[in-house]
């Protein structure tokens, strides 16, 4: 088992920890961390697997990593240095009000983000960094990039009752599943080049998740520029961001392999005594490795070599 893909772009900034009160005191003292990219942003929402999480993302070539935690959360051990900055899950909004600051600080980076217990795969991550895949992706003329965010979950909840294990992590094989999206501007009319896509533990167990939040796809990968806006439901105020492809071809997609799903069925009181057990017949031990991924068809390499 591994968790991290991607070939390093080199090691982190020498530097001391950081650590800042808030993402506003982030961009008036510690902004320059946007100089160069891609950046990671990592939001903390419970401490589970955090550390890995961080590492994965290092490991996979970003030149700088974000971590968003509550501050009286520990941290995590064996990741220094790291950027910490502080964030409210609680707060209405959070997520999209912290990562738009960030848009508007650093026009022309490309960025990322994630929760805790998320990790990124892009076809041929083993010997290919993401900085290299979003270089490439650039020449393509895109500006951001479709990530489908496949549900991991452990086999055997008696064993694991939190349902998040690297070592015996599953995925589903099959059950994945598009449909149009509707064209806010046109009524009547489907989004040129966007799906709704479904599938995973927010398919099987739909009765236990909120029908606004059954979709897998997210815009995780994107490059900022003034007026973009990230906004609730994981899409972004300018149609052609939310796209899965360019007018001529298909383009690279991504996956992000998360536990995020799992970890909340298994807490909320009206599903963890419903659910037994997220094994069926369509499961599968994952690989940790982006060629499973290809070969399930869970992200696109597109004209990627």
């Amino acid at each position: 088992m591994r968790t991290a893909c991607g070939k390093s772009g080199g090691t982190m900034r020498e530097r001391q920890a950081m650590r800042y009160d808030g993402v506003d005191h982030f961009l008036r003292e510690g902004r320059t961390a946007l100089a160069r990219g891609p950046v990671a942003m990592i939001f903390d929402e419970d401490g589970v697997e955090l550390a890995s999480t961080i590492r994965h993302h290092r490991q996979a070539g970003f030149a700088e990593v974000l971590v968003f935690m509550a501050a009286d959360a520990p941290a995590p051990e064996g990741i220094e240095p790291m950027i910490r900055i502080g964030w409210d899950r609680g707060e209405d909004g959070a997520l999209c009000r912290n990562v738009n600051a960030v848009i508007a600080a650093a026009p022309g980076t490309w960025l990322y983000y994630c929760y805790n217990a998320e990790y990124l795969f892009h076809p041929f991550c083993e010997t290919r960094s993401v900085a290299e895949m979003l270089a490439f992706h650039a020449e393509e003329r895109r500006e951001a990039m479709l990530t489908y965010v496949i549900d991991l979950y452990a086999d055997d909840l008696t064993a694991v009752p939190g349902a998040v294990s690297l070592e015996a992590a599953h995925l589903d094989r099959t059950g994945y599943y598009a449909v149009d999206r509707p064209d806010p501007a046109h009524p009547g009319r489907s989004a040129e080049r966007q799906f709704d896509f479904h599938g995973g533990l927010r398919w099987r167990f739909e009765e236990h998740v909120p029908e606004d939040r059954r979709r897998i796809d997210r815009i995780t990968l994107f490059r900022a520029k003034p007026g973009l806006e990230l906004l609730e439901g994981h899409v972004f105020n300018e149609a052609e961001y939310n796209t899965y492809a360019c007018p001529w071809h298909h383009n690279l997609t991504a996956a992000i392999c998360s536990f995020r799903t799992a970890k909340a069925l298994r807490r909320n009181p009206g599903s963890r005594y419903d659910i037994h057990s997220f094994r069926w017949h369509n499961s599968a031990p994952f690989e940790w490795h982006s060629r499973q991924l290809l070969d399930l068809g869970l992200m696109e390499p597109g004209q990627w070599f």
